[in-house]
């Protein structure tokens, strides 16, 4: 076994190989602390024919034996991925998906494994870190290697890697992964966070990833296989320059179609004819011809921007597409809006529930639970194409999740607001930013549902064309932008600061002073971006929707608890079938009370009450004889609540016998005249009916 370590915030982080999945063309083990992980990869020897992509698939996993647990439910296995192996999955492939070599088409496969779970909370790091040096020091085509680190804030300090208390504290969450040379990929959440403290992360977490670039070079010096031999499959220049012959005009002319339906329906008429005038019987080359059609559309499109400072669509680089915005489209919602950037297009939906309504989240952190989700949904029709409907994928969950990001750090606190709040965002229409439309719709439809978030949220996504010295870079970029461009950056926020971000690369990594610009010009578009919001809607609705539920606050005693709930729910039961709300108590004895009607709510709330009130000195009640003894009789005057009534208490003269005054189920009136330290109670009859005699007359 080999191996090589690399020191972080004073703990060794190891890389090993040659113990375990030998037979992977890569495999290392990783371990910081208590935590492990086994990265292999695997590629075939052989290209897959009739493909224009690279087909590379990174999977990570969380078994829950790395944690000491066994999965619940019945099957007592793992199943389908969970949403964090999902994003997680997505987070290891990103930076390491540029660097392989452009024309590679061999299936290529990377798996990332938890085999032990600590609470340093680096497995989706060292997910990124171990499956680049799997890559590395395999004999697969990889032009890294890659470092990753997550850097969080606490009390105004950068911290590199928290561990999971820390991130607890932190009001900054970011991972960032590169090269020695540049950084990759970017993404993470910040509270309001100013783009010069971003920049200021990012530049403390790439100085780390230089050092972890470095210990992965060593380990392929000290033990890495040769890399296969690779050849860029060469282009047919006589049939590229046969298709520049006949399409170059017309692909000139149809790029600058504003509407993008058109403009594709141009394309693939000219590609149409082109294949129609070059392929023949003997050999279909249909595709080779497509490629080289796609290679001069991209160079032309790319050119323009470069040169001429014109985009598809006629806009210059920093400019929005044209923006609008509607709110409370749908009747029966708890809120809703419609928000149209360009053509794309955001149906955002809110609904409100209550402590019931909470997702519950069973992972290796432990069981936690979620009362603020945004769910993403794309379907083909937005893009005007014909496919099966599915669970949501990969891409789905990740841009749901970096809209959740973005609008989290704005939802109000538990205390202030208990509402268990989900957005459905459904994209109707797309050509770019459909995450980010998504942020803004989801802004909309928060306050158009009386939800008292912070301040309104936007987001913008930005891209990069980028030649040599030659840079532009673009504001609010265009699906064909993100295809043909060389960055995707999409950053959210508040007119007070940064919320969430999340940048890609497909050179390899950007400089920091591209970064900056990018920054910049996303702040000029957010706020931009933010005043056409607070034209439609620049608060949220002092009252929440007719439809939506109230939810009542009230807290009680925790003794008082277990009366209210009685013996296995019985009481509780009772209150919601008699008054049709709902109601969650927490340890605390803060109890929730939901109802679409008020009076039904205002019932469950004095039937409550009734149950925790205490006797009071002085105080007249009404209450049932539960038992007669000898010496008195025990009046229940509250719920659970008894006292006794003397028999000397009884009336105004003497008693021979307690059975003469009262008999067990009689109703009488009694006061309270003393409560002992040990909260016995004395009550007395003749003094009620004194009182009540004297209030008559």
């Amino acid at each position: 076994m080999n191996s090589i370590s690399h020191q972080i915030r004073g703990k060794e982080l190891s890389f090993s190989t040659g113990k375990m999945a030998r037979q992977a063309d890569g495999s290392v083990v990783a371990q910081y602390g208590d935590t492990v992980v086994l990265a292999t990869a695997v590629s075939s020897k052989t290209p897959r024919e009739g493909i224009d992509f690279f087909p590379l698939t990174i999977d990570y996993l969380e078994k829950t034996y790395a944690a000491g647990k066994i999965p619940g439910g019945f099957f007592k296995r793992e199943g389908r991925p969970t949403e964090k192996e999902v994003l997680t999955s997505r987070l290891i492939d990103r930076p390491c998906r540029p660097l392989f070599p452009k024309g590679f088409s061999c299936e290529t496969q990377g798996i990332v494994n938890v085999l032990s779970y600590g609470d340093e909370n680096v497995a989706d790091i060292l997910g990124i870190n171990t499956m680049s040096a799997a890559l590395h020091i395999s004999d697969i085509p990889f032009n890294g290697p890659v470092g990753a680190v997550r850097i969080g804030r606490i009390n105004g300090s950068f911290v590199i890697n928290p561990d999971l208390k820390e991130v607890e504290e932190c009001n900054l969450n970011l991972v960032v992964a590169g090269t020695e040379d540049a950084v990759a990929m970017v993404e993470g959440s910040a509270q309001e966070m100013s783009e010069a403290d971003l920049l200021e992360a990012i530049d403390m977490a790439h100085a780390e990833i230089k050092k972890l670039c470095k210990t992965q070079n060593e380990f392929r010096e000290k033990i890495g296989k040769p890399k296969r031999t690779f050849v860029v499959p060469v282009k047919d220049e006589d049939l590229k320059n046969k298709v520049k012959d006949l399409a170059l005009g017309k692909i000139t002319e149809a790029i600058v179609i504003p509407d993008k339906m058109r403009r594709q329906a141009a394309l693939d008429e000219i590609l149409k004819e082109i294949i129609a005038k070059l392929n023949s019987e003997e050999k279909d080359i249909s595709k080779d011809i497509a490629t080289v059609f796609n290679d001069i559309e991209k160079n032309l499109v790319r050119d323009m921007i470069l040169t001429k400072n014109v985009r598809a669509d006629g806009r210059t680089p920093e400019q929005i597409r044209p923006i609008s915005a509607e709110v409370g489209i749908l009747p029966r919602t708890h809120g809703s809006a419609l928000f149209i950037r360009g053509e794309t297009q955001c149906l955002a939906v809110v609904t409100l529930g209550t402590a019931d309504d909470e997702q519950r989240i069973d992972s290796l952190e432990g069981e936690t639970s979620k009362a603020f989700m945004l769910h993403y949904n794309f379907p083909p029709f937005s893009v005007g194409e014909v496919k099966p409907l599915r669970s949501p994928g990969r891409r789905e969950i990740g841009h749901g999740i970096l809209a959740e990001r973005s609008l989290k750090a704005v939802m109000p606190s538990k205390a202030d607001f208990p509402y268990t709040v989900r957005i459905v965002s459904d994209i109707l229409e797309s050509n770019g930013s459909s995450s980010m439309a998504s942020v803004c719709g989801g802004t909309l439809a928060l306050m158009d549902a009386g939800v008292p978030i912070k301040s309104p949220v936007a987001g913008i996504a930005m891209g990069l064309i980028k030649e040599g010295d030659r840079v532009v870079v673009l504001t609010d970029i265009l699906g064909l932008e993100d295809h043909l461009g060389d960055m995707d950056f999409k950053v959210t926020g508040t007119a007070n600061g940064i919320a969430a971000f999340q940048m890609d690369t497909k050179i390899g990594g950007i400089s920091r002073e591209i970064m900056a610009k990018a920054l910049e010009q996303a702040r000029q578009g957010r706020l931009f971006i933010l005043n056409k919001i607070k034209e439609t809607m620049d608060a949220p609705r002092a009252e929440l929707a007719s439809h939506a539920p109230r939810i009542y606050t009230m807290q009680i005693k925790q003794d008082k608890i277990r009366e209210v709930i009685g013996t296995g729910g019985k009481v509780i039961r009772g209150i919601i079938e008699q008054t049709g709300v709902k109601i969650n108590i927490d340890d605390s004895g803060l109890i929730n009370i939901a109802a679409v009607d008020g009076e039904a709510a205002q019932k469950a709330i004095d039937i409550i009450n009734g149950i925790i009130a205490e006797a009071e000195i002085g105080k007249i009640y009404t209450g049932k004889v539960k038992r007669v003894m000898d010496f008195g009789a025990f009046v229940e005057i509250l719920p659970g609540t008894e006292g006794l009534c003397h028999i000397s208490q009884l009336a105004d003269k003497r008693v021979a016998q307690v059975t003469d005054e009262v008999k067990e189920g009689d109703e009488v009136m009694v006061k309270v005249i003393e409560i002992d330290k040990a909260g016995k109670i004395r009550l007395s009859r003749k003094d009620a009916m004194k009182e009540l005699a004297a209030k008559t007359e």
